[in-house]
């Protein structure tokens, strides 16, 4: 029972990597980038959005049907470091500078974007 207790407690101090990944079209050079607090479990929710044939973003899902997974590029861009601060829980405002960041960066390398969906 101790050591259940103890794995439990060794989960709840586990910090996942955070910050952005992309998915880039070979064909279109056109990307999706997202953030995340928990990058793998996000990249891994979108991968199995897309192989659905679900995700969000319609554009990205249109093409990703049409040309299969192997013609794009799914990467992570920059990894988010935590806060030397150990009761900080929040990073939203960090990832959102991190995505702006990385939107113009990608601009300036003359890259599109997939059509963000209508709210």
């Amino acid at each position: 029972m101790n050591r259940r207790k103890e794995l439990i407690e060794q989960y709840k101090q586990m910090k996942p990597d955070m910050g952005i990944f992309w998915i880039c079209s070979k064909a279109t050079n056109k990307c999706f980038i997202e953030t995340s607090q928990n990058l793998k479990g996000k990249m891994n929710s979108t991968l199995f959005q897309l192989n659905a044939g679900s995700h969000p973003n319609q554009e990205l899902q249109r093409e990703w049907t049409a040309s299969g997974a192997d013609q794009f590029n799914i990467e992570i861009l920059e990894l988010l470091k935590y806060d030397k601060d150990e009761t900080k829980t929040d990073y939203t405002e960090e990832l959102e500078i991190l995505r702006l960041m990385w939107e113009e960066k990608l601009k300036e390398r003359k890259l599109e974007f997939y059509k963000k969906r209508a709210v």
